[in-house]
């Protein structure tokens, strides 16, 4: 106790030997050192708590948040049966497991040049699966927990980026997943609980993780005022972090292009909204960016990114994107918007969020307008600035305002009206479920029908569940469902037409016999309610939908 007491004296007294120092006034006392000085013991090293006992780190309230996320969504995702586009992304890594430098189109047997579906994401499952022997099922039903983990680390990043307010990343999470509308959305890009259940193992969430790591790091450089010379704050040097970030960007174009627009919109907002210092410097080090994603961009062998925005095949698919806009988002805007409008006032209309909103919005409008509805996708991402600018509003200490208060309490009453009306059903099972939610798509497996097919041979099918899956085990399709630049529009839709005119019930043995021998069809898959041509025979159906599989040819 005398020795504190004494210690405590001398940093009181003014240090008028110490040279170079300035003498404490009287009755002020110098600060005091921290750590146990009065005991005589030395402060062991940062980091070294771990090794000697001390008090571990306690983790943040997005760290248990994340993870307690994480395995529930990974449990959910693989509850529910693979479905819809999961077909033709196992259809991609069976191609790719066949040939990894030159693999055929996803889902017909013709030359996959120039297919998009060949990003460096899907080589990379090719040759987890060559490697592994898992078929492309199997990688898609494991993307799902690898793409989650990305998309969550990167929107942490992200958030903590926008503010320091430790619970404004789990505010933000429960805002992405929960307000968007009361009507049921099921699209990727898409990232309700409802709709994650389906696309987890999707490209799409790939990127946008991606997409989240690119806006923070680009956040963090936009802010940082230090010279390039020095590391950045991703811990890069300078040019060679704005060359790294430019090649980011580069790659999410490669595995997404349209999520790529929203990633470009994002980044040019966040440089537009924080970036100061001199303008000859500042331009120099972004346009290296920009020509490091172009470079990656135009380097990627499989196929030319930049021919895409020309290509209007799939814009027909994509116009139902437009549908009801006010029932799908509503949540999100009436609770976003009088964020953003804090924000606006707060700061200033160049807040990279406000920007953000306006640009994807505007982008999303030129769609409509120019026909373009592929652009519609932007409206998954659209929906991401209200969402985070509300979640960093309530994050906000206390004591808060009354119209903060009202606002928390209309986004509490929000998010639960969005997991009642429409996305229960992802985490809560049927039986479970005493209300009645709107559960995923519940389809059936081919594998009863993929085991008498050998990998390459061509079948004919009926049904829209068995033309988007079978082509996942490895066999190939007539006419493949989906647009592809691989195969041009005209001809993908001839061959719609000769499997019309083969599963015409007025068709000729003729007929059909010439449709066999023109596309080497091995096999038929066809509906309970489908008439069986007279030359085929029966081989295997499914008890649960009363399919049957033909051999013909």
């Amino acid at each position: 106790m005398y020795a504190r007491y004494a210690l405590h004296r001398m940093h009181a007294l003014p240090r008028a030997c110490a040279p170079h120092t300035r003498p404490v006034p009287p009755g002020r006392y110098a600060p005091r050192r921290r750590g146990p000085v009065s005991t005589g013991t030395l402060l062991p090293p940062r980091g070294a708590t771990a090794l000697r006992g001390g008090r571990p780190r306690r983790p943040t309230p997005y760290q248990v948040a994340g993870v307690v996320f994480w395995l529930v969504m990974t449990l959910a995702y693989w509850r529910v049966p693979l479905c819809c586009d999961a077909g033709q992304h196992a259809a991609v890594i069976e191609r790719l497991r066949a040939d990894l430098l030159h693999p055929r189109h996803p889902m017909a047997d013709l030359p996959g040049a120039g297919s998009p579906y060949y990003s460096p994401y899907t080589v990379a499952q090719g040759v987890f699966a060559r490697l592994t022997g898992w078929h492309g099922w199997a990688v898609v039903r494991l993307a799902g927990p690898v793409n989650l983990l990305v998309l969550l680390t990167g929107l942490g990043r992200f958030v903590r980026v926008l503010t320091p307010r430790s619970w404004a990343p789990v505010l933000a999470l429960a805002a992405m997943t929960l307000l968007w509308g009361t009507a049921r959305m099921w699209w990727s890009g898409y990232l309700g609980l409802l709709s994650m259940t389906g696309n987890l193992g999707y490209p799409s969430t790939f990127a946008i993780g991606l997409t989240f790591w690119a806006w923070a790091l680009t956040g963090s450089r936009a802010r940082n005022v230090r010279r390039v010379r020095y590391v950045g704050p991703d811990g890069l040097p300078g040019l060679a972090g704005y060359a790294a970030l430019g090649a980011l960007y580069g790659v999410i174009a490669l595995i997404h292009p349209i999520t790529s627009v929203a990633a470009l919109i994002g980044g040019v907002s966040l440089v537009a909204g924080w970036q100061r210092g001199r303008r000859a410097a500042v331009a120099a080090r972004w346009a290296l960016a920009a020509a490091a994603a172009v470079l990656v961009a135009a380097a990627w062998p499989y196929f030319d990114v930049f021919v895409l925005p020309a290509d209007g095949s799939v814009d027909a698919m994509h116009r139902q994107l437009y549908d009801d806009l006010p029932g799908r988002f509503w949540l999100a805007l009436v609770l976003g918007l009088p964020a953003l409008g804090l924000r606006v006032r707060r700061e200033s209309w160049r807040d990279p969020l406000v920007l953000m909103f306006v640009l994807d919005c505007a982008v999303a409008a030129y769609g409509w307008v120019s026909g373009h509805y592929t652009y519609g996708r932007i409206l998954g991402l659209a929906v991401v600035p209200p969402q985070f600018a509300l979640a960093v509003e309530l994050a906000a200490p206390r004591p808060w305002g009354a119209g903060r208060r009202a606002l928390a309490a209309a986004a509490a009453a929000g998010a639960c009206l969005g997991f009642l009306t429409v996305q229960a059903g992802a985490v809560v099972p049927r039986w479970l479920d005493p209300v009645g939610s709107e559960q995923p798509p519940d389809w059936p497996s081919y594998a009863w029908a993929a085991r008498y097919m050998a990998p390459g041979e061509v079948v004919i099918a009926d049904g829209r569940r068995a033309v988007r899956s079978i082509a996942g085990y490895g066999p190939n399709l007539v006419a493949p469902p989906w647009p592809d630049p691989a195969l041009p529009e005209p001809r993908r839709r001839q061959r719609l037409a000769d499997v019309r005119a083969y599963l015409a019930p007025g068709s000729t043995r003729a007929e059909r016999a010439a449709v066999v021998r023109r596309y080497h069809v091995r096999w038929l898959l066809l509906g309970p309610r489908d008439p069986l041509p007279e030359e085929a025979v029966v081989v295997a159906w499914s008890h649960r939908t009363g399919e049957v599989l033909a051999r013909v040819g």
